[in-house]
């Protein structure tokens, strides 16, 4: 269970399910939430036993961004640390399977966070948005990075330089969730999902994550090399020959990370 204020961070077997908990402030960003994410996320990166993280929020929001009320409210907050900033890099290059479940609104660095998980999914409900023009600001949590490779460089940049508000289907549409769900089962369906991908081999599947990863900067001949490597190390593993052995006898594989 949780042990902080603004997020909860709850672990069922091998999957890691972490929630924005500010449900009063729609699940807005300050700077206690991005010191308490950014070490909950750093933890569940180096769990051996965690195979997938969940990402949601609490209430009707996913995140809508920083908490403007509570930033220009004049009240203390404790101190930034750049570190912070590479939540999005934490999501992205975790050897984890990242799921951005997204419930209500997600904008500004939240629309961030949610494009450098892995996969995205979405209850009917949730409106999507880059925000930050709205508020005179270039932008934080790598969007620009992240967008054009998911829907492509000129929507990207249609969608940060517009800043408007768009829904799930059309999120869906463009490609940037994969499936939209009904409100009053979007929870489960989407868990069950998760689930699903935690019974994976974690040594294969955080391997393939890194595949991933490497991919994006590599040059081909180099990422085959390494690519390579692991499917050899992987493909020797006694993981991979319980699979074999499970699938020849038409049971369950049981995994154990070696």
């Amino acid at each position: 269970m949780s042990q902080f204020e603004t997020i909860t961070y709850e672990v069922e077997d091998t999957l890691a399910t972490v929630t924005l908990n500010r449900p009063d402030s729609m699940n807005g960003i300050t700077n206690q939430l991005m010191r308490e994410l950014w070490e909950c996320l750093s933890a569940a990166a180096n769990d051996a036993n965690t195979r997938v993280l969940l990402f949601t929020g609490a209430g009707r929001a996913f995140c809508p961004g920083v908490d403007l009320k509570a930033s220009t409210s004049g009240a203390k907050q404790e101190p930034n640390r750049k570190d912070y900033f590479h939540i999005t890099s934490l999501l992205h290059e975790m050897p984890k399977v990242t799921i951005a479940a997204v419930n209500g609104a997600c904008a500004g660095a939240g629309f961030g966070w949610a494009c450098a998980c892995d996969l995205r999914y979405a209850s009917e409900r949730a409106v999507f948005n880059s925000a930050f023009l709205g508020v005179a600001i270039s932008g934080d949590m790598a969007g620009p990075w992240l967008l054009p490779r998911i829907v492509g460089a000129t929507k990207a940049r249609e969608l940060f330089f517009s800043s408007q508000k768009f829904p799930a289907d059309e999120a869906e549409r463009i490609g940037l969730v994969l499936k939209t769900f009904p409100e009053d089962t979007f929870r489960d369906e989407v868990k069950e999902l998760a689930v699903n991908f935690s019974k994976m081999a974690p040594l294969a599947i955080g391997e393939m994550k890194r595949n991933f990863v490497d991919a994006e900067k590599m040059p081909l001949r180099e990422y085959i090399e390494l690519e390579t490597e692991r499917h050899t190390r992987t493909g020797a593993s006694n993981d991979s020959r319980e699979a074999m052995r499970a699938f020849v006898e038409k049971r369950e594989p049981v995994f154990h990370g070696n």
